[in-house]
This record gives structure tokens, C-alpha cells and sequence, in this order.
């Protein structure tokens, strides 16, 4: 082979690898305008993606006001009907259709304070949430103290066994209560009422303290006893300060079973100057006139209590109840 030809075949190999050459850098720019292309796409799916997550949220959070709405519409407004009731004037009671009640019309309160005995009733009423509030309280510290820190087999299902009270109707547990204090001598007494009251508050009050002392490190009773603390002297000062919540929530269950309380009132107390609001407001039931207005102008002053709990102190009593489901 001469050396032209040579030339010439180097030269031919040379045009061919340039226009392979060419032909892969225009491919490779073609697929990068393809990319660059495909990339507002793939953008604008992220974009609706976004949205379409920001709208389901919004929705949601819609819907569960909505839902948190009806509720408190379905819970307040027939208190509210309640109290607007009893601010009309019995003419209009059934007539007028507004929620407004300006100007108010306190003619059924004076009404009720005439027919009724509401002064003694509501004094022999807080006189029962007290003496509720404060035995309670005392009596299922220690219970449940004791139920803690005392080693004894059983005392779990002891604990347990004591909420079985609540299983049954009122009127199943006051009827032997009713034969047993009839025996006792404490018929038609406040003291009968009060040991009624005990018995469906205390077992609830020992179960939620229960769970408190139960979580509670006996570490810090023991370093309060190394200073010169008695255990006694360390449950007050170191146990009871710390479950504050728990108290405050035992001391409200009580006074809501003692104030509201209906039956165990009905059936134990016969005598006019001991009976509680409720029932004093229910003997205005069993007249062939039914005076309507001044029944819900005494159950709004039998509700207006607990609406005063209820505002100042539901922080602690759903501290209380959170903090003894955790640590129970």
C-alpha cells in the first residue's frame, strides 16, 4: 500500500469518528432540552400536590370546628334556653320565641322565694357539698395512702372491688341504706344524707388519688424523713402538696354528686326544713299547676354553682384528670 493510500485512509477513519462525534453531542443536547423541558412539569406536580394537601387541611380544620360547634350549640343552648325562660314573665313563657331576654323578668325568682322554702333548702344544700367535699377528701387520702405504701396481698382488687357501687342504680343502694338507718336512728337526719353521699363519692375519690400515690417515688418521702420528717409529717408536707390536682378534682366530683344528688334526698329525708334544693324544686312538680317559670328559675339558681366551678376551676380538674390517668 502506497503511502497516498494511507493518507487517504486515515483521513476517511477520521471524517467518520468526527461525524460519530457529532451525531452524540447533538443526542446529548437533545436529551438535556428534554430535561430542561420535562422540568416546569415536574414542578407544576409538585405545586398541585402542595395545594392539593393545603386544601385537604383546610378542610379538615373546617370540619372539626364545625363538629366542635354543633357540640357546643348541642350542649349550651338548652342551659341557655333554660335561664332565658326563666327571665320572661309567665305570660310570655310558651308566646315568645326570642333569644333575647332584655329586659329581664325576675318575677318567677320572687314567686319562687314565696312558695318555697329556697333559703333553708339551699343551706342544708351547701351544708351536704361541704361536709361531702371536706370527708371525702380526707378519708381517701389516707385510703388510698395507705393502699399504696402498705404491702398486703389483694389490695389492687381491693381498690377495684370499690367501684362496684357505681354499677348499680341509686335506687338499689338507697333502699337497704334507708332499713339500715332506720335501725340505726339516723332516719330523716342530715347525717344519714351525708353518709349516703360518702358512699358514692368516696370510692370514686380513692380510685383517682390512688393512681396519684401510686406513681408518686417514695424517694422523696424517704429524703424528707432523713431531715427529721415523720412518714406522717412527710405525707403531709411532701405527698399532699404534690397532688394538688387530685384533690382539687376528688373535692369537685364530690360536691357535683352532693349538690346534684336527687334520689338518696328524696328517699331519706322526709322532714321540710332538711330537704336539699332538688328536691325542694321538685315538690312544685307534683301540683295539678304547674308553674313553670319559677321551676326554671330554680334550676337555674341550683345550675348557677356550677357554672362558678366550672369557669374557675376546669384547668385543675382536667389537670387533675389527665395527670391520674397517666400516672394511674
Amino acid at each position: 500500500m502506497t503511502m497516498s493510500t494511507q493518507n487517504q485512509a486515515r483521513s476517511a477513519a477520521a471524517v467518520v469518528v468526527g461525524s460519530r462525534a457529532v451525531r452524540m453531542l447533538h443526542s446529548s443536547r437533545g436529551s438535556g432540552r428534554e430535561i430542561s423541558d420535562s422540568t416546569p412539569s415536574v414542578s407544576h406536580g409538585k405545586t398541585t400536590r402542595y395545594y392539593g394537601k393545603s386544601l385537604k387541611q383546610i378542610a379538615g380544620r373546617v370540619g372539626l370546628y364545625a363538629a366542635v360547634a354543633l357540640i357546643c350549640i348541642y350542649s349550651f343552648f338548652p342551659i341557655y334556653w333554660m335561664i332565658l325562660s326563666s327571665l320572661r314573665s309567665p305570660e310570655k313563657l310558651f308566646l315568645d320565641s326570642s333569644l333575647v331576654f332584655w329586659p329581664p323578668d325576675l318575677s318567677s325568682y320572687k314567686s319562687l322565694l314565696q312558695l318555697t322554702n329556697y333559703p333553708a333548702n339551699f343551706v342544708n344544700s351547701v351544708m351536704m357539698a361541704m361536709a361531702t367535699i371536706a370527708v371525702a377528701t380526707t378519708l381517701s387520702s389516707f385510703i388510698a395512702y395507705g393502699a399504696t405504701r402498705l404491702r398486703f396481698r389483694g389490695k389492687t382488687t381491693l381498690v377495684a372491688s370499690m367501684l362496684f357501687a357505681y354499677m348499680f342504680p341509686p335506687l338499689m343502694l338507697v333502699i337497704p341504706m334507708s332499713a339500715l338507718f332506720r335501725i340505726a336512728g339516723l332516719a330523716d337526719s342530715l347525717w344519714g344524707l351525708l353518709i349516703a353521699h360518702l358512699a358514692i363519692s368516696l370510692p370514686l375519690a380513692v380510685w383517682l388519688l390512688w393512681g396519684f400515690f401510686k406513681s408518686m417515688p417514695f424517694d422523696l418521702e424517704e429524703a424528707a424523713m432523713v431531715d427529721g420528717c415523720s412518714q406522717f409529717g412527710a405525707f403531709i408536707k411532701v405527698v399532699l402538696p404534690l397532688s394538688a390536682p387530685g384533690l382539687i378534682t376528688v373535692g369537685i366530683f364530690s360536691f357535683l354528686l352532693s349538690w346534684a344528688d336527687y334520689v338518696f334526698a328524696l328517699i331519706l329525708i322526709m322532714s321540710d326544713d332538711r330537704k336539699t334544693l332538688p328536691v325542694g324544686l321538685a315538690s312544685m312538680l307534683g301540683a295539678q299547676d304547674l308553674r313553670w317559670g319559677e321551676i326554671l328559675a330554680g334550676a337555674t339558681l341550683i345550675a348557677l354553682p356550677l357554672f362558678v366551678i366550672f369557669m374557675f376551676c376546669y384547668r385543675y380538674f382536667v389537670a387533675g384528670l389527665t395527670a391520674g390517668a397517666l400516672k394511674g
